[in-house]
């Protein structure tokens, strides 16, 4: 069952485990896992669009060292793949949550967009309609703003039949349903 009460969220992981739940810190395990099923696994660098740049492990670009993924990197295990996921992911809460400092939240809203941020990047939340819209307690069009997020190297992923970037656009509805839900 979700819950029904908007949450706020706090700036580190730390002070809301001090607190005990009653804000929201980071992408939930729940999330984690749904985020490595839809990125997959791959041991070995692959380029998974035509256009992107090489992922490893669940489509993890740059490593925790900071060192870009290169196509001649050697393979990794699944949990290792897992570990550079939920690094990124608690990497990306710290500063996803500096932007909706005060803004309340779901869970499943917050992880529905720090999902957007792990693939497209926290630039590109930061400048956001989706973004502006929370900030502005408009909730069902932040949702809607994730529709927006359907190109690929300039390609749009929502074309009908596309077998380039098909699963781009896949993940963009399903985020927005999740989304959705909580109105």
């Amino acid at each position: 069952m979700q819950n029904k009460t908007r949450l706020f969220v706090v700036g580190s992981t730390v002070s809301a485990a001090l607190i005990g739940g009653f804000f929201i810190s980071g992408p939930s395990e729940k999330q984690a896992i749904e985020t490595a099923k839809k990125e997959g696994f791959t041991a070995k660098p692959i380029i998974p669009t035509k256009g992107d740049v090489p992922t490893i492990g669940h489509g993890t670009t740059v490593y925790p060292n900071g060192v870009r993924v290169r196509m001649s990197d050697p393979a990794i295990s699944r949990e290792k793949g897992m570990y550079f996921l939920r690094y990124h992911m608690n990497k990306d809460a710290d500063r996803f949550n500096k932007t909706i400092l005060n803004v309340p939240i779901y869970q499943y809203e917050y992880d529905a967009f720090i999902d957007f941020t792990y693939q497209y990047g926290m630039g590109n939340w930061q400048k956001s309609s989706m973004l502006r819209n929370l900030k502005q307690g408009k909730y069902k069009q932040a949702c809607d703003s994730l529709l927006k997020y359907k190109y690929a190297a300039g390609y749009d992923c929502s074309t009908p039949g596309n077998k380039r970037c098909a699963g781009v656009w896949t993940r963009q509805k399903e985020r927005y349903k999740k989304c959705i839900g909580a109105q």
